[in-house]
């Protein structure tokens, strides 16, 4: 998955394999140097579109540790169908650091907002924080949304992650491997969602890359 990747030799084989294409496809996948991003409900800055975030039956409740906080940079875009996609992506960012805190590779808030390929991927990314007795702190920056909406009910959002404050945190000596600043801190993500029966924008296909000049400041 690109984010919050672990350090270790065995971590990095196993996240480049996901594909994920939500976390890794298609790139190294390895959100190197144990760098963590995304997701949570720590606390979250930023006008972010929220308002479909509560609309659909069933939408699970995200809330994080406060050692997590989030900045979306991606205001609303005033198309109803445009925001509800950032929204939805925005809850399924927090769903996945969410099972990564929970330790539990099948946790449903996650699989509310993944299917196919990218739940599967994301699955796999989840259980190696397990395997490893590692979760996640710091703070996480999400921006440049560039999101279309297709007359088919699929949609595409491609946006920018900082990682360079975010780390990875072993559970039980509880240390925090911080690591500095560099070109791989900042990830490029697109992401391919379909419309559901329940009206939540699910994803199915995520590809990431570090290190992307277009998202570097």
């Amino acid at each position: 998955m690109k984010r919050r990747t672990l350090p270790t030799a065995a971590a990095l084989a196993a996240a480049a394999a996901l594909l994920l294409t939500a976390c890794g496809g298609g790139d190294d996948s390895s959100k190197a140097n144990d760098k963590i991003a995304g997701a949570g409900t720590g606390s979250s800055t930023a006008a972010s579109p929220s308002a479909s975030a509560s609309s659909a039956a069933g939408r699970p409740k995200i809330e994080l540790p406060s050692d997590l906080s989030y900045t979306f940079d991606w205001p609303t875009t005033g198309n109803a169908a445009k925001d509800a996609v950032l929204s939805d992506s925005e809850q399924s960012i927090k769903a996945v650091d969410l099972a990564i805190v929970h330790q539990d590779a099948l946790d449903k808030p996650y699989l509310y907002y993944y299917e196919g390929e990218a739940a599967a991927g994301t699955q796999k990314f989840i259980q190696n924080y397990v395997d490893h007795k590692a979760s996640i702190t710091g703070a996480y920056r999400f921006y440049d949304p560039q999101v279309a909406v297709a007359k088919d009910g699929t949609a595409s959002l491609s946006y920018c992650e900082d990682q360079g404050k975010a780390y990875v945190k072993y559970l039980a000596t509880k240390k925090i491997k911080k690591t500095e600043v560099t070109a791989k801190s900042y990830v490029i993500y697109h992401t391919s969602l379909k419309k559901n029966s329940k009206g939540v924008w699910v994803i199915q296909k995520i590809i990431s890359q570090s290190g992307s000049a277009e998202c570097q400041p």
